[in-house]
């Protein structure tokens, strides 16, 4: 959430402003303006969000399925190709590796993952309930 400064206007009339990002004046205008088109090819129905139907979307206009990829990531921490990584392995990767995830993030994506007795995790079943949701009872 941004935070809101007030500032006094002519008159002395204040007014809420939002706070500015800093962020975009890391980059150039032609940069920004790609940025922008590769959000709009990616934002297949045109919502402002990219959601897990855009994503489908653009995968499959690349010739590639959602499913496979995030099964071949899992794939690299499987050497021995059981088709599982125990949780504590993957937990510590997913909190030291590239866009570090915090513990509760793991922990919340662990609620609604097939994880066994021993604590492994079964990355096949996890990697279609990604891509096609959990099956609700009814």
């Amino acid at each position: 959430m941004a935070s809101r400064k007030t500032k006094k206007k002519e008159g002395g009339a204040k007014r809420a402003q939002r706070a500015s990002s800093n962020v975009f004046s890391n980059f150039e205008q032609t940069q920004i303006q790609e940025f922008k088109e590769a959000f709009t090819l990616i934002d297949q129905n045109r919502d402002g969000f990219i959601d897990k139907e855009d994503l489908k979307d653009i995968y499959a206009s690349l010739g590639m399925d959602g499913e496979e990829t995030i099964l071949n990531a899992f794939r690299m921490f499987d050497p021995d190709g059981k088709g599982h990584i125990h949780k504590d392995n993957l937990k510590r990767m997913m909190m030291t590796q590239a866009d570090k995830f915090t513990a509760e993030e793991i922990d919340q994506m662990f609620k609604s993952s097939p994880i066994d007795a021993a604590g492994n995790l079964d990355y096949k079943s996890f990697c279609y309930t990604i891509t096609h949701g959990e099956e609700k009872e009814e």
